[in-house]
């Protein structure tokens, strides 16, 4: 998130943009990364339980993670052009749910949206935050072609190390102190 961590409202809806997709594009995503008959072969597709061509889920995956990354970008600019210092985003932890609800065809205009649906500071990183997000994408028709539980790291904005974790901290550089510390003795 290019918001600082204090900045960030729960439920608060990014629309992330659309994406068309064509039948095209389906077979050259699925040669390259899932080869199976039913992203790479019109013909054989329609002999399959999905009864035609399908975009492979990872297809689906990709274009909503590029889609967030540009929003991102996209927001961060916004905040500079109004004289405001983006957040800092840091990495994500994982992914703690994943569904793809109905397959997305040839044609297809996929919808997707992220949502902040929960935040808390880091146990484990000082001065960061963690961000609990939901990325929605739907069809044409309204429908959830995709639908995932991420979560991502927020820098907090008004940190300061507590003076005992300061503290600590220098130990570990002092050479014999430090080695003991870092043995756990």
């Amino acid at each position: 998130m290019t918001r600082w961590f204090e900045d960030i409202v729960i439920d608060e809806a990014f629309p992330l943009g659309d994406h068309t997709f064509s039948e095209d594009e389906i077979i050259r995503f699925g040669k390259l990364y899932d080869p199976q008959y039913f992203h790479v072969d019109p013909e054989l597709a329609k002999q399959s339980h999905f009864g035609g061509l399908v975009a492979s889920g990872w297809h689906t995956v990709s274009v909503g993670h590029r889609k967030m990354v540009d929003a991102l970008d996209a927001e961060a600019e916004r905040l500079k052009a109004q004289g405001d210092e983006p957040g800092v985003s840091g990495p994500s932890p994982g992914v703690n749910s994943m569904e793809f609800k109905a397959p997305v065809r040839p044609g297809d205009t996929v919808s997707y949206e992220l949502i902040v649906t929960g935040k808390r500071p880091s146990n484990s990183l000082p001065g960061w935050g963690l961000l609990f997000n939901q990325l929605t994408a739907r069809n044409q028709h309204g429908e959830i072609v995709y639908r995932a539980d991420l979560v991502g790291f927020s820098k907090l904005r008004d940190y300061s190390m507590p003076l005992k974790l300061r503290l600590l901290l220098a130990l570990t550089k002092v050479p014999v102190i430090g080695s003991l510390l870092r043995r756990g003795t």
